[in-house]
């Protein structure tokens, strides 16, 4: 009898839009998460070669100093991202490698589709929530003014752009309890890949 296929679930969504939250949902089902916003910090890590070459740039390691330059510059964040990605890239191959054997692998990707990183994934679920939420939260999280707040939303593509390409729509639009029934039927959904697009919402 052949394997079945490894089912892997990109997680993916706009920022401040729930994804770490459904990241630790799944994580507490005991399914294999990697993060590639964790990945990221790993290659910036002090004395790496990713920080010294952040360093000999920016003179700083400080994340909300290089959030301040890598947003308000798009050539700054297109050098950051083609340090960083590939190094996140090699990390999700080791990762995979190692958990070969595993039925099920959650892969926390924030770019996904503008990284190009869909094809790691045999489904793709999207954390959804209305613009507006999205940027309050983003203002409340970080600490940031509106005007920052949407520099940061501007430089990913827009929710709307992202649904229409993901396999699952997960509403987080509610409270946790809602999103919980949510993910329950779509860990229900059919293995890879998941066939259409499912949107999977608590409203009416």
């Amino acid at each position: 009898m052949a394997p079945t296929p490894q089912r892997r679930i990109g997680l993916t969504g706009g920022i401040a839009s729930g994804k770490s939250t459904v990241g630790r949902l799944l994580a507490a089902r005991g399914l294999p998460l990697l993060d590639a916003d964790g990945f990221a910090r790993e290659a910036l890590a002090p004395g790496s070669p990713g920080a010294q070459a952040v360093l000999a740039r920016y003179g700083t390691l400080d994340r909300a100093a290089l959030g301040r330059i890598v947003f308000a510059d798009a050539a700054e964040r297109q050098w950051l991202e083609q340090l960083v990605h590939p190094l996140v890239r090699a990390r999700f191959a080791a990762e995979l490698e190692r958990l070969a054997a595993a039925p099920v692998v959650v892969l926390m990707i924030p770019l996904l589709f503008e990284a190009g990183l869909e094809r790691l994934c045999s489904e793709v679920w999207l954390v959804d929530c209305d613009e507006a939420q999205q940027l309050q939260r983003l203002m409340a999280r970080n600490g940031l003014s509106a005007a920052e707040a949407r520099a940061r939303i501007a430089a990913q593509w827009p929710l709307a752009r992202k649904r229409t390409l993901a396999d699952v729509v997960l509403d987080n639009r509610g409270g946790a309890q809602q999103l919980e029934g949510q993910l329950e039927r779509a860990m229900l959904g059919p293995g890879p890949p998941i066939g259409g697009y499912d949107v999977i919402t608590s409203q009416p």
